[in-house]
């Protein structure tokens, strides 16, 4: 019976992503201009570890969002250095700007920025800025999060914005974040030239199967995925976003499952200098849960995707994650 519960998930998996077209050959930009950025990238991808992380003092509350402080991200990062040497941001205003300073003094070797409003002129002149005061680890920045899913812009919004943040910035590594369902629809070309890697967004837990899957399966499920983005894009590929909440536990989501889901997916997913996954995320954030997102309602696992609580406390989680090596790629 378990044999053919895995053939049959296996085979759902397989025929979900056949669904869509595949490119006729795999396209990519041209990065000349970042490809001493971009091989920075590379190297962490295949030698070290990324995470995606949003200051625990940095909150959204009744739309409004607070001040991240220095001392806090500084707390924060301290915490994940052990077993992380790339973080992957959402924003960079409200004193997110902040993360790359913090990061270069704790050894960090990459940062990919994040701007969460690309029509912002302020957040992409604080990325800008931060680069140039910390050259070395700000490789890269992501033109906006699960905007075009969201219905905040279009597809040629986004590779417009791309192509001007080229022009003022062109040694930035430049890409955007979507599910990574929304790369493989016809609508996405425009983005493929301007992108010098694709972050993509892959979450089984939104799989109808995935509550009475073995977490193999979901493992599997994102290693097919992206070898579906390879297809159609020849750059790296990095999975920005994938995991398993911690709560409610009604809906299947406790911390061994988590801990389970990464070790299968590790076992899985060797990475490489041109596939690799992020871990999601650094920190429990209480106030997302009832956060307006690109899925109206109140979704309470929202507030549980940390490998820390909001208290910086590890979960089962971490434990399963080796320590790096203070030599990267020893």
């Amino acid at each position: 019976m378990r044999i053919l519960m895995l053939f049959l998930i296996s085979f759902l998996t397989s025929a979900l992503l056949s669904v869509f077209p595949a490119a006729a050959s795999a396209t990519c930009a041209d990065a000349a201009s970042a490809r001493s950025a971009l091989e920075r990238i590379e190297m962490v991808m295949a030698t070290g570890r990324y995470i995606s992380y949003q200051p625990t003092s940095l909150q959204i509350i009744n739309g409004q969002p607070t001040q991240a402080n220095e001392k806090s991200i500084e707390a924060d990062l301290k915490v994940l250095r052990p077993r992380f040497d790339g973080i992957i941001t959402y924003g960079a205003l409200n004193g997110a700007e902040k993360i790359p300073d913090v990061a270069a003094k704790l050894g960090y070797r990459s940062v990919f920025m994040g701007i969460w409003d690309v029509t912002n002129a302020q957040e992409r002149e604080n990325v800008i800025e931060a680069a140039k005061r910390q050259p070395q680890i700000v490789n890269g920045v992501s033109m906006g999060n699960e905007v075009v899913f969201g219905k905040r812009a279009s597809y040629k919004d986004i590779a417009d914005a791309m192509a001007s943040f080229r022009v003022a910035a062109p040694g930035i590594a430049i890409s955007t974040t979507e599910p990574f369902h929304m790369f493989l629809q016809p609508g996405a070309d425009p983005l493929f030239p301007q992108m010098d890697f694709l972050l993509a967004n892959v979450h089984p837990v939104f799989e109808s199967w995935f509550r009475t899957a073995p977490d193999a399966n979901a493992a599997e499920f994102v290693t097919n995925v992206v070898d579906k983005l390879a297809g159609i894009y020849c750059g790296p590929v990095l999975v920005k976003e994938t995991g398993v909440p911690t709560a409610p536990a009604g809906e299947g989501y406790v911390p061994l499952r988590q801990a389970s889901f990464y070790v299968a997916l590790a076992q899985r997913f060797k990475p490489e200098r041109m596939r690799a996954f992020a871990y999601f995320s650094a920190f429990d954030a209480p106030w997302r849960a009832d956060d307006s997102g690109p899925v109206p309602g109140y979704h309470p696992e929202e507030a549980h995707w940390g490998l820390y609580d909001a208290e910086r406390w590890p979960k089962l989680v971490v434990s399963k994650i080796p320590l790096l090596p203070e030599e990267p790629g020893k």
